[in-house]
């Protein structure tokens, strides 16, 4: 059972694509901490972690790349095609996952944590969870999403699906299912329900964060997280500021919440100002970034940034990566003063970091770079 004092913990799992990482998104939203434990499993076999040369040890040097680094899709393909490779491969990795996890809620301000991972049940976490929560979804509705955001054929998708243990098992032993057919609304809204009834205290309703800075006018600009009851504004104000060429309806912004977190900001109670921002394996992107014109942009940026670095040293974030564009693109001395420099992924040293800039920035683009934390989870333990 859990053993830290004062938390609530959500074990949360559910066989591939049937949606666990947009609830665990959505648990953000709420307030939780939560962690990928899938995600930290590549962070343990990376170049320089605790599991490296036990991983090479065990499967052979072929698998490493000129890098130096280990090549994930050879190891994939290695185990997934072989139960008793990913057997190895898991008595290797699970233990730093533990130890990486018990880290992350030591450090965790947050009251809740919530644990995302495909074999919760099958582990140690799952002792330390005080509720279990299942995603569950037909299984056409996993091959279609399979076929359509993994370009995986019929076939493969039905192999990986049949790979995973019983999903009627996992649903079986929960204190909550979610069922995610494809709305994200009627998701949500069952995940807020559940919440509510389920996590001690939830019912109350706790003061939004609000981080003010003088604007040229005397007024103050203010930042503070968007929630899904913001989503007709946020549409809006992305489509006019875009002229047209990022048209959002309502229900686009409600899709977002399942990969990402609107950062509002405001000037004399107007929206004027919004981030579109992620933690994903302890590192923060920020991928959008729109400003109304004639406002006072050093001051307007540097509290819409520094409000999402606040929110993302709270899910412990260790390096932020913006990636804007048009004019505050090329405004270097601005950026500068934020402490961001700019860089290219084959600089960064961390493979999590590197991954993260290659999977967010456009062809021909480039980002900004800031390290958030110097002590990082997953260095040789």
């Amino acid at each position: 059972m859990n053993n830290q004092p004062g938390k609530f913990v959500i074990g949360l799992t559910g066989n591939i694509a049937t949606g666990k990482s947009v609830v665990r998104r959505m648990f953000e939203h709420l307030g939780a901490y939560t962690i990928d434990a899938d995600a930290l499993t590549h962070r343990t076999y990376a170049k320089g972690a605790p599991g490296y040369q036990q991983v090479i040890d065990k499967f052979g040097k072929w698998l490493v790349n000129k890098d130096g680094e280990i090549d994930r899709s050879k190891l994939g393909n290695l185990v997934f095609n072989d139960r008793d490779a990913m057997q190895q491969l898991e008595a290797i990795v699970h233990p730093f996952i533990r130890q990486a996890v018990d880290i992350l809620m030591q450090r965790a301000p947050q009251r809740v944590i919530v644990i995302e991972a495909i074999k919760l049940l099958e582990g140690d976490l799952r002792k330390i969870c005080n509720s279990i929560w299942v995603t569950n979804a037909p299984q056409e509705v996993q091959i279609e999403r399979l076929i359509r955001k993994r370009g995986f054929t019929r076939e493969r998708a039905l192999e990986r699906i049949h790979m995973q243990s019983s999903q009627s098992a996992k649903v079986a032993i929960a204190n909550i299912v979610i069922t995610n057919t494809g709305s994200y609304d009627y998701l949500w809204r069952q995940v807020s329900a559940a919440w509510k009834e389920v996590v001690p205290g939830a019912s109350k309703t706790e003061p939004e964060p609000v981080v003010k800075k003088q604007g040229t006018t005397g007024a103050e600009f203010s930042a503070k997280r968007g929630t899904p009851k913001n989503s007709s504004a946020i549409a809006d104000f992305v489509t006019r500021l875009s002229k047209g060429k990022q048209k959002m309806t309502a229900e686009n912004v409600m899709e977002d919440f399942g990969d990402k977190a609107y950062m509002l900001l405001h000037l004399d109670g107007s929206l004027v100002g919004l981030a579109g921002w992620q933690v994903e394996n302890l590192v923060t992107r920020t991928t959008d970034i729109f400003l109304e014109e004639n406002l006072n942009k050093q001051k307007a940026l540097e509290t819409l940034v520094k409000e999402v670095e606040r929110a993302s040293s709270e899910l412990q974030s260790e390096a932020s990566l913006v990636f804007p564009t048009g004019e505050l693109g090329s405004q270097e001395s601005l950026w500068k003063q934020l402490g961001y420099e700019r860089r290219t992924p084959e600089t960064l040293g961390v493979q999590a970091w590197k991954d993260a800039a290659n999977e967010s920035m456009p062809i021909g683009g480039s980002f900004l770079f800031k390290r958030l934390r110097q002590d990082r989870v997953l260095r040789p333990i």
